[in-house]
């Protein structure tokens, strides 16, 4: 029942299956689909359509994730509820800090019918 404590910058990067985002994954539960990780995004990259089976909670700390429904930009904030879907985008690269309660569920693209994080 100890706190566990990360040294982020010794994590490695990983490819995610989207080409131009990497993760470091700071927490998962595999059981449940519980992951918050850190995403680092190329300029460009777009993510293919998908929904969110549980809530998504993103923070950006470099640059901007941008969709449908706006924009959020470094220093802000956004959620989504269950059942929301869309398709983000980083024209100018970004830095993220998101939070899943379950893996999103792929709509669209190679990555149609996968429930990936």
């Amino acid at each position: 029942l100890d706190s566990r404590y990360v040294d982020v910058d010794a994590l490695p990067w990983k490819p995610t299956p989207t080409p131009g985002i990497d993760m470091k994954i700071l927490l998962q539960d595999e059981g449940t689909g519980l992951l918050t990780a850190l995403f680092r995004w190329e300029p460009g990259t777009e993510l293919p359509l998908h929904e969110h089976v549980g809530i998504e909670q993103t923070y950006v700390l470099e640059g901007s994730i941008v969709d449908d429904e706006g924009e959020v930009r470094q220093g802000h904030f956004v959620w989504r509820p269950q059942g929301n879907g869309h398709i983000p985008r980083s024209p100018n690269g970004a830095l993220v800090l998101s939070m899943f309660l379950k893996p999103n569920r792929f709509l669209t693209g190679d990555l149609a019918g996968q429930e990936l994080k």
